[in-house]
C-alpha cells in the first residue's frame, strides 16, 4: 500500500504515547505473516520500517508460511536491505496463520508484540493509535476493529456479512467483550501473548479467537482501536474449506473454554536452563527420498543441541549436514533391534525416535524437550499429520486415519489440534524418551513387530510410573500408505497385534474402542444371516422385525460414515475416503479377532525382515 506522506508525518507527531508504553528498555516486535505475497512483501516491510524508524525501537519479523512462490526470496532481500531491523522467519510447510505467528513470536525479543498481516491491507499509520489506547485504557491487548466508530474501511458486502455472522456466533459461544476478533492488526504485551501462545492449539484462521479467549479468561484486559482498511480487489480467504475449518475450530474453542475448562488447567512446562542434548534415532532399510526429506527438515530445527543417528541395513555415504550425523549399518534386522542399537550409540539425555518416512516441523524438538524439565515425565509424543504433498490415494488413506469413527479416542495421533494430555501408549514414529529410562528398561523388545512401542510405553507408564505427555505442537508429517491395498495390509498388521496384545498386555490394549470393529464384523455376519433366513420364513414376524432392525442400523452406519468424510467440493475424495473407512473397519475387525485367537504372533516364531513394500518402521493405529 502507498500511504500518504502527510499521513506518515502526522503519525510521527504522536509517538510520545508509544515511547511511554515501551519505557526505556522496551522494544516493539512487528510480526508479519506472509503467504503468496511475492509481489508486495518486500515493499510492505520497507513501509513499516520507514514508519517506525526514528520513532521507537523496533524489529520486524516477516514469517513466510511455506509459500510456493518467491515470497521467501523477497523477504530475504528485505532483510539484506535492512539487517538492523528485519529478522526473517521461514516455515517450510504451509501450516496456517496461527502457527506462523507463533513461530514469529518464538523468534522475537520485544516487550510488546504487534501482529500485522503481511499484505498490509490495514494501514500501519494506526500503530501509534494502538499504543495511545493501550496507555489510556491500561490494556494488555489492543485489537483493531472494523466496527469502531472511527474506523475507515473499504470492505466488500459479502465479507461484511460473513463478519457479522461470525461475530454473532462468537458472542453467543464465547462471550468476548469485543466487537471484532478477526482484524489482522493486534498489539499485545509480551506477557499476555506468551500466556496465550503457551496454551494455544488452533493453527489456522480461528487462532485470533482462541488467543483472545485465553487472555481474556486469564484477566488480561482487551481494548479496541480504529483501523483503516483497503481490501481492494483481492479474493481473500473466504473459501468453503476455510469457513469449515474456522467453524470447527470455533466450536472446539467453545468446548475447551466453557465445557472442558482446558485453558485453566493446561500444563506449561518451563524451558531448561541448560538445553539437553537430544539424539534423534531413525531406523530405515536404505537411503530414500523420504529419508533425505527427514534429514533436511532436521536441519531447520529451532532447537540446535541435537545429533542424528541413522540405522540402515547397509552402509551409505554420510550426507553433509549442519548437525552431527552418524550412519550405522545394522544388516537386515527388525526396527526394534535398530532402535536399540541407536540407543546404545546415542550421547543425548533424550532419545527422539523418528520414522524414515516422517519429517518434523521446525519447532519439533523445541516443543517436546521442555517437558523433560518435569521429573515425572518419561516420554513425549506428538501427532503425525498427512503431508499436503502426498498423492491422492495416500491423502485418502490419511483422511481415513483422521476420521473420528476410525481412530476414535486416539485421533490425536493424526490431528494437530487435539488438547495436551497424558497418554499410556504412543507410536515410535514420533516419540521422545529419557535415555536413563530406556537404559533401565532395556530398550525395545525385539520379538514383536509391530507393537514393540506399545510394550515400551507400558513399561514407562505402568512399571516405571512415569508420564508420557502428548503435545500437538511436537508435530511431524508422516507419509501414508495409499488406499486400498497397502493401507489395508498396514491396518491388518496393527489389528492383528492389537488383538493379540489385548490378551497378552491387557492394561493398554484390552479396551472397548479397539474391539468395536470386531463387533461391527460380527454384527454384519449375524445381520446377513438373519436376512437370509428371513427370506426362507417370510411369515415369521420376529425374523422380519430383526431384518428391518439390522437394515436400519446398517443404513444409519452408512449415513454417519458418509457425513464424517464430508468433502462436497471434492466428491471423488469424499467417495474414496468413505469406502476407505468402511473397508478399514472390516479389515481391522477381522484381524483383531484373529490376533485374539492366536497363541503367538508370526514374528515370535520366525525371523521377520522388511516387507516388500518397505513398511519397516511405522507407528500403530
Amino acid at each position: 500500500m502507498n500511504w500518504s506522506e502527510a499521513g506518515m508525518e502526522k503519525a510521527k507527531g504522536i509517538w510520545a504515547e508509544a515511547r511511554k508504553v515501551l519505557g526505556e528498555s522496551g522494544l516493539l516486535s512487528v510480526i508479519m505473516p506472509a503467504y503468496g505475497l511475492e509481489a508486495v512483501i518486500a515493499k510492505n516491510i520497507q513501509t513499516v520500517a520507514a514508519l517506525l524508524d526514528g520513532n521507537i525501537p523496533f524489529e520486524i519479523l516477516p514469517v513466510d508460511d511455506g509459500s510456493h512462490d518467491k515470497t521467501a526470496a523477497q523477504i530475504r532481500l528485505a532483510a539484506e536491505r535492512d539487517p538492523e531491523h528485519v529478522r526473517p522467519v521461514f516455515v517450510k510447510v504451509n501450516s496456517g496463520k496461527g502457527n506462523a505467528l507463533k513461530r514469529g513470536f518464538e523468534s522475537s525479543a520485544g516487550s510488546h508484540i504487534l501482529l500485522l498481516d503481511g499484505d498490509l491491507d490495514l494501514s500501519p499509520d494506526r500503530i501509534s493509535t494502538f499504543f495511545r489506547i493501550m496507555d489510556e485504557k491500561r490494556a494488555a491487548i489492543v485489537i483493531g476493529s472494523k466496527r469502531h466508530p472511527d474506523s475507515k474501511i473499504d470492505y466488500p458486502w459479502h465479507r461484511r456479512l460473513a463478519s457479522a455472522v461470525y461475530y454473532t456466533l462468537v458472542r453467543m459461544l464465547v462471550g468476548l467483550p469485543v466487537s471484532d476478533t478477526q482484524v489482522g492488526m493486534k498489539l499485545f504485551t509480551r506477557e499476555a501473548l506468551k500466556w496465550s501462545f503457551d496454551r494455544m492449539l488452533v493453527k489456522h484462521f480461528a487462532f485470533d479467537l482462541e488467543v483472545l479467549s485465553i487472555a481474556n479468561a486469564k484477566g488480561f484486559s482487551v481494548a479496541e482501536a480504529p483501523i483503516e482498511m483497503h481490501f481492494g480487489k483481492k479474493v481473500g480467504c473466504l473459501s468453503w474449506k476455510n469457513v469449515k475449518q474456522t467453524m470447527n475450530d470455533t466450536l472446539a474453542i467453545f468446548y475447551r473454554l466453557r465445557l472442558l475448562r482446558y485453558y485453566d488447567s493446561v500444563e506449561v512446562a518451563p524451558a531448561a536452563d541448560n538445553p539437553p542434548l537430544v539424539s534423534v534415532v531413525i531406523a530405515c532399510p536404505a537411503p530414500s527420498e523420504y529419508l533425505t526429506e527427514a534429514l533436511t527438515a532436521l536441519g531447520t530445527q529451532t532447537y540446535r543441541n541435537f545429533e542424528v543417528i541413522v540405522l540402515p541395513d547397509a552402509p551409505f555415504d554420510t550426507p553433509a549436514t549442519a548437525y552431527p550425523l552418524q550412519i550405522i549399518a545394522t544388516g537386515k534386522v527388525r526396527p526394534a533391534e535398530k532402535r536399540n542399537l541407536g540407543i546404545q550409540k546415542s550421547h543425548g539425555e533424550i532419545v527422539a525416535f523418528l520414522d524414515d518416512d516422517a519429517y518434523p516441523v521446525p519447532n519439533w524438538l523445541e516443543s517436546a524437550v521442555k517437558y523433560f524439565t518435569l521429573d515425572d515425565v518419561g516420554g513425549v509424543g506428538g501427532p503425525g499429520i498427512t503431508p499436503p504433498g502426498d498423492p491422492f490415494m495416500a491423502q485418502a488413506g490419511g483422511r481415513v486415519y483422521e476420521n473420528r469413527f476410525v481412530s476414535g479416542n486416539y485421533r490425536y495421533r493424526y490431528a494437530a489440534d487435539r488438547v495436551r494430555r497424558s497418554v499410556d501408549d504412543f507410536p515410535s514414529c514420533n516419540l521422545f524418551v529419557r535415555k536413563t529410562l530406556l537404559d533401565d528398561i532395556g530398550g525395545y523388545r525385539t520379538d514383536f513387530w509391530p507393537g514393540e512401542d506399545t510394550i515400551l510405553c507400558l513399561n514407562i507408564v505402568r512399571d516405571r510410573k512415569k508420564r508420557i505427555v502428548y503435545d500437538p505442537w511436537a508435530q511431524v508429517y508422516h507419509h501414508r500408505r495409499p488406499l486400498f491395498g497397502a493401507h489395508l495390509r498396514q491396518v491388518g498388521r496393527y489389528a492383528l497385534h492389537r488383538g493379540h496384545f489385548a490378551k497378552r498386555f491387557p492394561a493398554t490394549s484390552f479396551r472397548f474402542s479397539y474391539m468395536v470393529p470386531t463387533f461391527f464384523v460380527l454384527g454384519n455376519l449375524i445381520g446377513i444371516a438373519i436376512c437370509g433366513i428371513s427370506r426362507c420364513f417370510p411369515e415369521n414376524q420376529p425374523l422380519q422385525w430383526l431384518k428391518l432392525a439390522y437394515l436400519a442400523v446398517l443404513g444409519l452406519y452408512l449415513l454417519v460414515t458418509l457425513l464424517s468424510t464430508c468433502s462436497p467440493l471434492h466428491p471423488l475424495l469424499w467417495l474414496t475416503s468413505w469406502l476407505g473407512v468402511m473397508v478399514t473397519h472390516l479389515a481391522y475387525g477381522v484381524r483383531f479377532a484373529q490376533g485374539m485367537l492366536s497363541r503367538k504372533m508370526p514374528c515370535e516364531v520366525a525371523k521377520f525382515d522388511h516387507p516388500a513394500e518397505n513398511d519397516s518402521s511405522h507407528g500403530k493405529a
